[in-house]
């Protein structure tokens, strides 16, 4: 017969496996979507800075959609960001075609540019 045991203050249930209780962690989410960079740049953060948010947030099984959440607002901060300093700077299609290697450099300035707040701001923030 095993012993079982809830913690109110974790709110986790815990079995008796020989000497040691060990929490009874069950992945809920069935969907499975993979993450971008900035979802797996935020999680290596939580790893190596935080380690007991990470800890907690994956013993909640709250890591999973707050990773995914966190990519996907990166990603749309990106092409908003870049998209803004394209038409500041009036880059058009016509230029794509006409000076492509002056474009292809602008829009990877814009692009690193954007991904520097982003990784400040939402990434490691």
């Amino acid at each position: 017969m095993q012993k079982h045991i809830y913690n109110e203050q974790n709110g986790l249930h815990y079995t008796l496996h020989g000497d040691v209780y060990l929490p009874d962690l069950v992945y809920s989410n069935n969907d499975y979507h993979p993450l971008g960079k900035y979802g797996m740049l935020r999680k290596t953060y939580l790893q190596e800075h935080h380690k007991a948010l990470f800890s907690k947030m994956l013993l909640r099984d709250e890591l999973w959609p707050h990773l995914l959440e966190i990519d996907e607002q990166a990603h749309a901060m990106v092409e908003t960001m870049v998209a803004q300093m394209a038409n500041a700077e009036g880059l058009t299609e016509k230029m794509k075609s006409t000076d492509p290697l002056r474009w292809v450099g602008l829009m990877n300035n814009f692009k690193n540019a954007a991904e520097e707040v982003v990784l400040r701001e939402v990434v490691y923030g």
